[in-house]
């Protein structure tokens, strides 16, 4: 057993100052996003998202200290009972949940609203972890690879049958944590390579491509040792080549008649900017001017034009970075990035201290996840990313994310608190 001032005393507190700094900076932020000095003039207006962010904090300090109470044994022995009940819940929502712009993804309680899908990376971190942990898995084994797979691709189909793209998309950030643990390298490069082919193909004529991959293939052979070039080993490199230029012939297929028109305009928006300033292109033409009209120490808290005259949709959720970036401009840009990059180099410093093999690959997935979150969200804002639609971690107003979010850092701080205990007694 262990006296709750154990906890205190051994949670990680650096980790603890960089949430409540972005917290609290997203908090004011928030207020700024909905600032209007005719409605709303006081950031404890319960009626605008800056009142209700502030309920949202309140909660998650009850949520936290709940989290750091319980036994951290709990969280590795009911790992798959809590991935269990998060299917059923993302199940659920496709049946019983309310269409919110045009994803059919959350539950509504009166004026609450809660998104399973936030919560689906929680519950699929540990029971990766709790996997992981188990006694003879190799990630090299076909089989231990299909459980990988299934562990975090049925959350993954259920949350883009309920056409959230964004919130699917994040769960291609365990292959960070995976590639830690033994993942062959050659896996991740092949979705690389993929999501290039996919790009390139949309920017370059197939012709030149194809030359470009026949020109490899031949590179490749041709720099094989001479007893490796075997006729079984050329046939497998034109194999590959062959497979690659199918993937080039497909995009045309994919792009319009696999995804959807918005999917389709945000990868056309992606590669050329330009292509429909008033339409499809608005909302990141507007958010690069707001960023831009910043310089380099923005137009002062609560005095940016773009945000006020809601140019930016979704200016207090998805498009935060936009507000920061207007109002603090380069300098306040460049402390916000600092400080996401200070949280994600102390989590992958926990992850590496730990002692079990269960908190070292949820430390893994936590910061995989939000390092996934902000390269997305600020790459979208500045045109560098597809608007796939997801929150900037702890900044973006929503209770559904900052409690996601939320929990997912303090359940790893609990497990690393418990480490350093146990370290200490030797």
């Amino acid at each position: 057993m262990y006296r709750n001032d154990e906890i205190t005393r051994n949670i990680d507190w650096m980790t603890v100052i960089l949430y409540m700094a972005c917290v609290m900076m997203g908090w004011l932020n928030v207020f700024a996003a909905v600032y209007s000095p005719e409605d709303h003039t006081s950031i404890f207006d319960f009626s605008n998202n800056a009142g209700k962010q502030l309920m949202w904090i309140g909660t998650s300090v009850i949520l936290i200290i709940c989290i750091l109470v319980i036994h951290h044994r709990f969280y590795d022995s009911f790992a798959y009972i809590f991935y269990g009940i998060m299917i059923l819940l993302l199940l659920l929502v496709l049946v019983a949940g309310t269409n919110i712009n045009g994803s059919r993804s959350w539950f509504k309680f009166g004026a609450v609203s809660i998104q399973p899908a936030e919560f689906a990376k929680v519950a699929t971190s540990l029971a990766l972890a709790r996997f992981l942990d188990a006694p003879g898995i190799n990630l090299t084994k076909r089989k231990d690879l299909m459980y990988i797979a299934g562990i975090i691709g049925l959350p993954a189909m259920l949350i883009i049958a309920s056409n959230e793209t964004g919130s699917t998309l994040v769960f291609a950030s365990f292959v960070i944590m995976l590639y830690r643990e033994g993942l062959p390298g050659f896996i991740p490069a092949i979705g690389i390579a993929a999501a290039a082919l996919l790009i390139l193909s949309l920017i370059v004529p197939k012709l030149y491509i194809f030359l470009a991959i026949a020109v490899l293939a031949l590179i490749v052979i041709w720099m094989l040792p001479r007893y490796n070039r075997t006729p079984t080993n050329i046939l497998s490199i034109s194999l590959i080549g062959l497979i690659m230029m199918g993937v080039v012939t497909g995009v045309d297929f994919f792009v319009n008649d696999v995804l959807q028109k918005h999917q389709r305009n945000r990868i056309k928006v992606l590669i050329d900017p330009n292509i429909d300033p008033l339409g499809v292109g608005w909302n990141v033409t507007q958010a690069k001017i707001a960023i831009g009209s910043g310089r380099l120490h923005g137009k002062g808290f609560l005095e940016g034009t773009q945000t006020k005259f809601d140019f930016v949709p979704e200016q207090s959720t998805d498009f935060i970075f936009c507000t920061i970036g207007e109002e603090h401009g380069f300098v306040g840009s460049a402390i916000v990035v600092a400080i996401f990059i200070g949280l994600l180099c102390r989590l992958i410093f926990l992850a590496e201290r730990q002692r079990s093999k269960f908190s070292r690959v949820y430390g893994y997935c936590v910061a995989g996840i939000i390092f996934f979150h902000v390269m997305v969200n600020i790459g979208m804002t500045i045109g560098i990313m597809p608007v796939i639609g997801i929150p900037l971690p702890f900044f973006s107003y929503g209770g559904s994310s900052l409690w996601s979010f939320t929990i997912l850092l303090f359940i790893f701080l609990k497990l690393d608190s418990r480490r350093t205990s146990m370290f200490a007694r030797g």
